[in-house]
């Protein structure tokens, strides 16, 4: 059985890492803003394709951070009924041996499945992120040479 201390080092962990997937979030919808109101009422150029291709990627980072979340919370789901199996308090496994087993690696299999999804989710929040704003400063520096040429 896990002690208080091992239990609180997980919540603190789950508690970073929520904070981190909101913080890019939040990051992802300030930069969308920033561009929204940096072109407002600009005509569209070859030149702003650097800028659609980032406020894409910012797009498919949001897109993955909600993905992340949902997964992680459906791991917890998966691993809280895993828990009710163990002890036998599962409404539809009850108590019998065979049955705790088979819901047991049943909920084990999804919850694995459901934490490798949302890493996999976590990382592509990230990396979309890093490209949107590799992209929003290239379209800058080519907005800063044309104005220049």
């Amino acid at each position: 059985m896990t002690n208080g201390f091992e239990l609180e080092i997980y919540r603190s962990l789950r508690e970073a890492q929520n904070k981190y997937a909101y913080f890019l979030l939040a990051a992802v919808g300030a930069a969308i803003a920033l561009v929204l109101n940096q072109t407002q009422g600009a005509a569209l150029s070859w030149s702003q394709l650097p800028l659609g291709a980032a406020v894409l990627s910012w797009g498919l980072s949001f897109f993955f951070g909600c993905r992340h979340l949902a997964y992680v919370s459906s791991t917890l789901y998966a691993n809280a009924q895993l828990f009710r199996v163990k002890r036998g308090q599962h409404p539809q496994v009850g108590s019998d041996p065979q049955c705790v087993a088979v819901a047991t690696a049943e909920f084990k299999a999804a919850a694995e499945e459901n934490s490798n999804r949302g890493n996999r989710f976590g990382h592509l929040q990230f990396r979309l992120f890093v490209t949107g704003a590799a992209l929003y400063v290239g379209w800058h520096v080519l907005e800063m040479y044309l104005r220049g040429v």
